[in-house]
């Protein structure tokens, strides 16, 4: 717990204006139309970080059968609240969650925070070749999803 934030997993709190004005101007959802975020946090176990005045300062979500697997996403916490470990808390708190227990992979993809993630197990895929991947990082260019 850090003194005047909180953390939850109730969807009902999350701000999805924040959330989509943070995430659509990030390197790896840049320009997401706000309905696509919308149905990806619909189907998506969501955490968020809220300050004392109950603004969201931090958000991420797990896509998850809540069995098996689960994948990693769309971790922020805004630039005026880093610095105070809430994104370690917001670490230590998903992976605590109830839905998060015996699960037998948990994947993510970062380009810049290997050292926060490093403190909650995560490594290097050890077999990088038995993972295959359809990705199409224009798709938020090429239709009018609108």
């Amino acid at each position: 717990m850090i003194l005047g934030y909180r953390i939850s997993s109730h969807y009902e709190d999350m701000d999805f204006d924040v959330i989509h004005a943070y995430i659509a101007s990030t390197y790896w959802a840049s320009g997401i139309p706000a309905h696509t975020l919308k149905t990806a946090l619909d189907n998506s176990l969501c955490f968020g970080v809220f300050a004392a005045d109950g603004k969201q300062v931090g958000f991420a979500r797990m896509i998850t059968d809540q069995a098996t697997f689960a994948y990693l996403a769309d971790v922020f916490i805004a630039e005026e609240h880093q610095g105070k470990g809430l994104s370690k808390w917001l670490m230590q708190e998903i992976h605590d969650h109830p839905s998060m227990q015996g699960l037998r992979r948990i994947l993510l993809a970062t380009r810049d925070a290997h050292g926060l993630y490093a403190q909650f197990g995560y490594t290097p895929l050890s077999h990088p070749a038995t993972f295959m991947q359809k990705w199409n990082p224009d798709v938020y260019n090429e239709f009018d999803l609108t």
